[in-house]
């Protein structure tokens, strides 16, 4: 009989878009490693993203998706032009409509 070793926290429980997650102090959203998985995106460094804030949809794209050593989660950035023109702030609510990957050619 061999046990599964777990290190580490539970995920958050989000696999299906969309879904409601709050801003961080750094102006990061974070995407759980559970919809990462879901969407394909492990290897994904760019995405197309539409969020919603106050009602407003935002279209941002190529977000460079941020990627931690350990786990498959990812975060992304808001520019800090969007946040400026549409008043968000740290500690906001976004809901996430879209994130769909996105190949950027290096020629």
């Amino acid at each position: 009989m061999t046990t599964e070793i777990t290190v580490g926290r539970k995920g958050l429980p989000i696999n299906t878009l969309p879904y409601t997650i709050k801003i961080y102090i750094n102006n990061q959203v974070l995407v759980p490693a559970n919809l990462v998985r879901k969407l394909g995106l492990e290897r994904t460094k760019y995405a197309y993203v539409v969020l919603e804030h106050n009602n407003q949809k935002i279209e941002l794209t190529n977000v460079k998706l941020l990627r931690t050593k350990h786990t498959n989660s990812r975060q992304f950035t808001i520019p800090r032009e969007v946040r400026e023109k549409f008043g968000i702030k740290p500690f906001d609510m976004v809901t996430i409509h879209i994130i769909q990957p996105i190949n950027i050619s290096m020629s």
